[in-house]
């Protein structure tokens, strides 16, 4: 047993092993004799649902608390624009001439992991959804400074596995959309949407809605990209239409370069969180 450990009790782990090496009997072969906490089948009941929502949230969390990281630098961006020496394999040329913000993004990365270096990785540390494209050009970034960096993978009916610049001890797999999400914004300081589709496009959103809301603290929220960002959303439509206010296109920023945002963060002032919503 772990010496640090306040419970006299015999702990989970050494009953887990235990329990492994009893006699092979009819009844030790029954899947009702497993150990409810080792039986995968039955963590994987439709009944358990709540468990294992309870179990992503708290495994990713309860890591990052044991490493001290308070805040994150949080990145969205799309799978499949490519590292510019690769642009030539884009299936479009929009998406070829998009490859200039994986160097963007790679760039933010590292400039924001050198101020979390200052914290010890504590502080600013850069998360993605750990996959390729964007995602990984901000893993990368973080590399090059000689820092960590979080990425937050999800299982996806084709194979994959995270990029290989997210430190290792941070990468974590998500079933779950929902609270991949959360540890998302839990301790978001900036939040950044690089070019993207309907994942970007829903992380943008759900984000949005958060701080418009309300339900979220303002931090600063920068999306790279304006040409592509206003060509794809008509946010002057939406605001004209009421069905935003006009209040609402102040909670984001459009920024083109790494130093652009890196500038924005800086020099933020703290905000609270909205206690009303305008225009309604």
């Amino acid at each position: 047993m772990r010496e640090d450990r306040l419970s006299p009790f015999r702990d989970a782990q050494t009953d887990r092993s235990t329990a492994s090496e009893v006699p092979d009997t009819p009844q030790t072969r029954s899947p009702a004799y497993r150990l409810a906490f080792a039986d995968d089948d039955f963590l994987c009941r439709d009944e358990l649902r709540p468990v294992r929502l309870q179990l992503e949230l708290l495994k990713p969390e309860m890591i990052m608390t044991e490493r001290e990281i308070t805040s994150t630098i949080v990145m969205f961006g799309g799978a499949r624009i490519p590292e510019p020496s690769q642009k030539h394999t884009a299936r479009t040329q929009t998406l070829s001439n998009l490859s200039v913000y994986y160097d963007e993004a790679r760039e933010f990365a590292r400039l924001m992991t050198e101020k979390s270096n200052e914290t010890g990785c504590r502080e600013n540390v850069i998360v993605t959804g750990g996959g390729p494209g964007v995602m990984e050009a901000g893993n990368r970034g973080a590399q090059d400074a000689g820092g960590c960096s979080i990425g937050l993978n999800i299982v996806l009916p084709h194979e994959q596995a995270p990029n290989l610049y997210v430190t290792p001890d941070l990468s974590f797999n998500f079933h779950y959309f929902a609270i991949r999400k959360m540890h998302f914004l839990m301790r978001a300081r900036a939040i950044t949407i690089f070019p993207g589709g309907f994942g970007t496009m829903d992380e943008l959103f759900e984000s949005l809605t958060l701080i418009q809301t309300g339900r979220m603290e303002r931090v600063p929220f920068l999306l790279f990209g304006r040409e592509f960002w206003e060509k794809v959303i008509n946010w002057e439509a939406l605001a004209d239409a009421g069905t935003i206010s006009d209040e609402d296109l102040d909670l984001f920023r459009f920024v083109d370069t790494a130093q652009q945002a890196v500038d924005i963060i800086e020099n933020w002032e703290p905000a609270p969180a909205r206690d009303e919503i305008p225009g309604r």
